[in-house]
């Protein structure tokens, strides 16, 4: 078993259990302490899991991990995500790109293309991109998060579902093991499903720390997106789900991509 597929597998026995202690983690998964210890310090730098003395429990589930340091979360991953999306958006597209860290890497790696119209409701994609001469930029209104700069409400979901655009971009908080897609945000949920109705290609993107949090709202589930992007899929459930909805799935990986 391979440290992704060991540390999902361990936060879902602390989504069970409540709480798990190192001895039981090294007892499950005939592993060292120090293996389960450093385990246990990357799910609680992601948020997926708080110390404890001698192990880790589950959180609440109901905040997510504050902006800058998700950025700062597998930065390398993010960027090998962003380019192989855009790799699969032509010249002359028109798009959605949501909020999230992952997104905003797709919009970085888009600025070498041309034609391109972009409707988002991040104020850091429209940003990065605003300065690129071929492409157009269209915001959405609303309310800003002053936490990420993200656009939420009533407002930015009318405004969305005034297209019908060729990609969708789409990033999330937490994927579950059925492929149910989730995030923290009623708001923002709200806007991500008026994109997923809007959008005749929607590639979700997320790194593989994904799925090993969790989050109270429910976007919707894979089988609704044509292509998924990750560096990792640790969980056969979830290949199981692209498998029978026919969603592409590509794993970046630490070098080349991998298509099933």
């Amino acid at each position: 078993m391979n440290p992704a597929m060991r540390q999902a597998r361990i936060v879902e026995l602390a989504r069970q259990e409540g709480e798990v202690s190192v001895d039981a983690l090294v007892a499950a998964f005939a592993v060292t302490p120090q293996t389960i210890r450093k385990d246990l310090n990357v799910l609680c730098e992601r948020g997926a899991l708080k110390r404890t003395h001698g192990g880790a429990m589950h959180p609440s589930g109901v905040e997510n991990v504050e902006y800058e340091a998700r950025r700062q979360m597998a930065p390398a991953e993010k960027r090998a995500i962003g380019r192989a999306a855009a790799a699969l958006i032509p010249d002359n597209a028109s798009l959605f790109i949501n909020i999230g860290t992952t997104t905003e890497a797709v919009s970085q790696a888009l600025t070498g293309h041309r034609g391109l119209m972009v409707i988002t409701n991040n104020i850091n994609v429209a940003n990065h991109l605003r300065v690129v001469p071929s492409i157009e930029v269209v915001i959405a209104g609303g309310l800003v998060r002053p936490a990420d700069g993200g656009i939420v409400g009533e407002a930015a979901v009318d405004f969305i579902r005034q297209f019908k655009v060729d990609f969708a971009v789409i990033g999330v908080s937490a994927i579950d093991a059925d492929g149910a897609l989730l995030d923290f945000d009623y708001r923002e949920v709200k806007v991500a499903q008026a994109i997923l109705a809007n959008a005749r290609h929607v590639i979700l993107v997320s790194d593989s720390s994904k799925f090993s949090r969790t989050a109270p709202v429910r976007i919707g589930h894979l089988s609704q997106a044509h292509s998924f992007i990750t560096d990792h899929c640790p969980l056969e459930s979830i290949r199981q789900v692209c498998a029978e909805a026919g969603v592409r799935l590509v794993e970046t990986g630490p070098e080349t991509p991998r298509q099933e």
